[in-house]
């Protein structure tokens, strides 16, 4: 009986881990994050995965300031206590002590700006993209343009509250989501027609300013089929919080048949005009 409480007890804590990672695995199928989530969410794409590293590189830097400085402090209140030291010290300066808590946060500066600046740099512009799209912010929904494809295009808006299905998340799901094929590297043009709003989607590592009269350029490449959300992450105005990104991610088979079946429903001709009033809606002012 001893032996299988101990085996129980040895047990335990393995069978916690791998549960809370097969959960993590389970909710990060739809890319979004989740109640209760703590961290950055999952990684999709080569980006997201290098801005992992760096982020946990800089949790271990920042816990080992946070540990040096608590132990100086301790040193400081045990050895140089009232008790410890009746007659304080006269000391003004030391040089090397000088020297030291100048030249340390330096260097600390300096291995972070590297690995930073070398991911701005990745994230900056794709090597020999294999297709582009374009998005254009408008006051308050999408538009999005396959010039690769024939240069079709559509208006991407949320679906109210009342419309949602079982299952869909309120505030992130659209008429029209993007499509896009997985394992494939993609070149993003971002522009804007009226303010400044932001085309993010943390899980792809995707988060770059629309401006107006200015493209700017991101890209990015999906390891793996899902759907994958985000947000506008610029105040752009009232219904700021009412033009969400949903991206579904597919294998290129599917997104070539995709592309068939968008070229006829997004034809020039037919493409509807989007009634911002009517999308915004009066309750949401």
């Amino acid at each position: 009986m001893r032996d299988m409480f101990k085996r129980l007890i040895t047990a335990a804590p393995l069978a916690m881990l791998g549960a809370l990672v097969w959960v993590e695995q389970a909710l990060a199928a739809e890319g979004r994050s989740q109640p209760w989530q703590i961290g950055l969410q999952p990684a999709y794409s080569p980006v997201m995965e290098r801005v992992h590293e760096f982020n946990n590189m800089l949790l271990w830097i920042q816990f080992l300031i946070v540990a040096l400085v608590l132990g100086i402090l301790a040193y400081i209140i045990v050895r140089f206590n009232e008790k410890a030291n009746p007659v304080a010290s006269k000391t003004a300066h030391n040089t090397l002590l000088e020297i030291v808590w100048t030249a340390i946060p330096i260097i600390i500066l300096v291995i972070i700006a590297i690995p930073s600046i070398k991911l701005l740099y990745y994230a900056d512009k794709a090597q020999d993209p294999e297709m582009t799209i374009k998005v254009v912010g408008h006051q308050w929904y999408w538009s999005y343009i396959y010039p690769d494809h024939g240069e079709f295009e559509f208006d991407s808006v949320l679906i109210p509250d009342d419309e949602l299905e079982e299952g869909q998340p309120r505030l992130l799901v659209v008429d029209n989501r993007v499509v896009l094929p997985v394992d494939t590297t993609v070149q993003v043009l971002i522009s804007s027609d009226d303010v400044i709003h932001n085309w993010a989607v943390p899980s792809l590592g995707l988060k770059l300013d629309a401006t107006p009269g200015r493209t700017n350029e991101t890209w990015v490449k999906i390891n793996e089929e899902g759907t994958y959300y985000g947000m506008c992450s610029e105040l752009c105005g009232v219904n700021h919080g009412y033009m969400p990104i949903q991206i579904e991610a597919v294998s290129k088979e599917r997104f070539a048949e995709w592309v068939k079946e968008a070229q006829e429903e997004f034809a020039a001709d037919s493409r509807p005009t989007v009634d911002v009033a009517e999308t915004a809606g009066a309750d949401r002012r």
